[in-house]
């Protein structure tokens, strides 16, 4: 697929797209025309990538990041300093933060509604009862 595509199936920007292939986070093919051709996959990977830079991880560490998420086998040991383990700990520890934060939100939220769904049939009951009196 080309750049604009991709681009528009990953609310992504084209200059972000090749951002991306820039720093190494995505492979992209190049036709005998020397146009890239984005391949369909890339769109569940961009996904990644995107999660990742929102949860506040660098291009670096995601590059080392992403060939975990596909091929395990393909964890590169040699880059498990201490720091880029402490580094990781930190934004696991942090990520885990946000999905508590976000899970008391959803749930309110749906207490919210379902409380509002009652007081609308309880209104309806209402209005029902006194068009039958």
């Amino acid at each position: 697929m080309r750049i604009g595509e991709l681009a528009e199936r990953t609310a992504t920007s084209p200059r972000l797209l090749r951002y991306y292939e820039e720093q190494g986070l995505i492979r992209v093919a190049r036709c005998a025309n020397g146009y890239r051709d984005y391949d369909a996959a890339l769109v569940d990977q961009v996904a990644h990538i995107r999660g990742l830079l929102d949860a506040g991880l660098s291009t670096r560490i995601i590059k080392q990041i992403l060939p975990c998420l596909n091929e395990p086998s393909e964890i590169h040991f040699a880059d498990a300093t201490p720091e880029i383990i402490a580094t990781l700990e930190g934004h696991r520890d942090r990520l885990a933060e946000r999905i508590a934060l976000l899970t008391r939100n959803h749930d309110a939220i749906a207490a919210y509604v379902g409380s509002l769904k009652q007081c609308a049939l309880g209104v309806e009951r209402a209005e029902v009862a006194e068009v039958a009196a």
